[in-house]
């Protein structure tokens, strides 16, 4: 009997919570683009006057507002559920869009940040009001940002800057829309956000291999 149960935790308990977790995961094979071809931000600069550029970078976006230091939780939840995860991915990026002014509330963060783990991948942009208002209507999404110009929100963008997210039916049939990922529930970034990113991901590296094969073939037949 106890042998019995040794192998029923070793083996069979691991395959069935596997499969549990598995069926978590969305029902798209490739995630829906929500807003095509969004604006690039390179005139923006971060705390040492640099550009951060979308194009050719996967990027989970974010916009902070004038509160920075009240939204430490969401960056925490962010940097151990999806940064963490994909922070070895040479094109994984994080930007946050911050209003003028909280340059030295950003800097206060980042010290917060190098707690948790590298700073690399990390980027913090300033703009003017008018320039994240702006920006931000033109992801034309459902949401708004609020008086301080946040939103607990993030949003997926590939290579490409399309703004990628969930529409559609899920796996019941039910309409199926989502735009951004909550950073205030870890629910959402662990049972929704870590599964879409995974696609986004799994995506371009089938596109890397279908590149690296696609080389070796005509290298083949130039011989």
């Amino acid at each position: 009997m106890k042998k019995n149960l040794v192998l029923f935790v070793l083996f069979i308990l691991p395959i069935v919570a596997y499969l549990f977790f598995a069926s978590g995961i969305n029902s798209f094979a490739k995630l829906p683009t929500i807003t095509k071809s969004i604006p690039e931000i390179s005139s923006w600069k971060t705390l040492d006057n640099k550009p951060v550029v979308l194009t050719d970078k996967i990027t989970i976006l974010g916009f902070m507002g004038k509160d920075v230091l009240q939204r430490k939780g969401n960056i925490f939840n962010l940097y151990e559920k999806i940064f963490d995860r994909n922070k070895n991915f040479k094109d994984f990026q994080m930007v946050m869009i911050v209003p003028d002014g909280t340059q030295d509330q950003v800097k206060e963060l980042q010290k917060v940040i190098v707690t948790l783990g590298t700073q690399a991948g990390w980027n913090f942009v300033f703009a003017t009001p008018e320039e994240i208002n702006s920006f931000y209507t033109k992801l034309n999404l459902v949401g708004r940002l609020d008086s301080s110009l946040a939103t607990p929100n993030v949003f997926i963008i590939d290579k490409k800057r399309n703004l990628r997210g969930r529409k559609g039916h899920d796996k019941k049939g039910k309409p199926e829309y989502k735009e951004g990922y909550n950073t205030k529930f870890v629910s959402e970034l662990y049972n929704e956000m870590i599964d879409d990113v995974k696609i986004i991901l799994a995506e371009y590296r089938l596109a890397l291999k279908k590149n690296h094969n696609a080389t070796k073939e005509m290298l083949s037949n130039e011989k």
